[in-house]
């Protein structure tokens, strides 16, 4: 059977002819195998640029030794959490991030068009989330580095297309995750494990809710996935929830806002500091400025836990929307 490569295939090769670099060289294959059409006629193909892809990782790392190798895949934290969206080809992930960010991903209807990460910032209310536009995941292949990027990650997004067996995409992905020993937070492990595993909240995005029949349809996946993971019903081409996203996201990352003021005047609300829920007001003293941890001596408080302007020392634990004027 011919393999019908496509333009794309072939502009990527003459990429990878002419790359100087191992991580130039693993970009262009990686690009290959994604435009490849596939069938019996390409199975050989896809072989032989996955054993490409393997061989030019471990002469990077050789080259490389004990050294950090900085690949497309490592991604800078950012924001309040950086939430890594994955999911199988066409589910949307793409276009979501597209939608809640500045960022650029190439979106199209067809599959395997992302080839490496992109983050982008989303906005909810006053904080930032870094929302990361990943590469496919299939049963087929997973780019071994895909694992790295999820194990760094805060919180993973599961995207799944309604209209394509959602319970068969969330299948096959659990099982990824699980050969990468990642499981989501409060589920059983397996008692096989010999390694340390890596527990991540995870959250479900079902995409494509877009009338009353995908509502229904949402419901019934919902009931048979039978999984208790938080869950978002979502549309990204009508807008659908996704300020529902947003704010399940915000409840997920485990994280609150806090106002600092001074004395006579109002709080800046636009820029909150943003602390791991049960911080102590020591603990935030140190996120303003090395210096206040020592010299800091109380703060009054506005906030719901506290009189308005109740005096609290340094082992006082953070509420979020609390305003601290600080003392030192």
């Amino acid at each position: 059977m011919p393999a019908n490569l496509p333009p794309d295939y072939f502009a990527a090769e003459e990429r990878y002819r002419k790359a100087k670099t191992a991580g130039e060289k693993i970009e262009a294959l990686e690009e290959m195998f994604a435009v490849m059409p596939k069938h019996k006629g390409t199975d050989k193909l896809r072989a032989d640029i996955r054993r490409r892809i393997a061989k030019h990782r471990d002469e990077a790392q050789q080259k490389k030794g004990t050294s950090k190798h900085k690949t497309a895949f490592s991604i800078d934290r950012e924001g309040a959490a950086q939430v890594v969206v994955i999911g199988a080809p066409n589910a949307g992930k793409s276009s979501l991030v597209a939608r809640l960010t500045k960022a650029s991903p190439e979106v199209a209807d067809f599959p395997h068009t992302t080839h490496k990460p992109t983050p982008g910032m989303a906005s909810y209310e006053n904080i930032q989330f870094q929302l990361v536009d990943t590469p496919p995941l299939t049963r087929e292949y997973v780019d071994p580095l895909m694992g790295d990027l999820i194990r760094r990650a805060d919180i993973v997004a599961i995207l799944l297309d309604l209209r394509a067996d959602p319970l068969q995409q969330l299948e096959d992905i659990l099982g990824i995750l699980a050969a990468f020993r990642i499981y989501p937070q409060g589920f059983p492990l397996p008692e096989a494990l010999t390694k340390a595993p890596f527990i991540k909240r995870v959250l479900l995005v079902v995409n494509k809710m877009d009338g009353e029949k995908e509502k229904e349809d949402f419901e019934t996946f919902r009931e048979l996935a039978g999984i208790s993971l938080p869950i978002v019903g979502i549309s990204i081409t009508g807008g659908i929830h996704l300020d529902l996203f947003m704010k399940t996201l915000y409840e997920l990352s485990g994280v609150i806002r806090v106002y600092t003021k001074s004395p006579g005047k109002e709080p800046d609300r636009g820029q909150p500091f943003v602390v791991p829920a049960g911080s102590t007001l020591e603990e935030l003293a140190a996120k303003i400025h090395k210096d206040f941890v020592e010299k800091l001596k109380y703060a009054k408080i506005w906030g719901r836990a506290v009189h308005d302007g109740q005096m609290v020392h340094r082992d006082h634990i953070m509420q979020d929307g609390d305003i601290v004027e600080i003392h030192t």
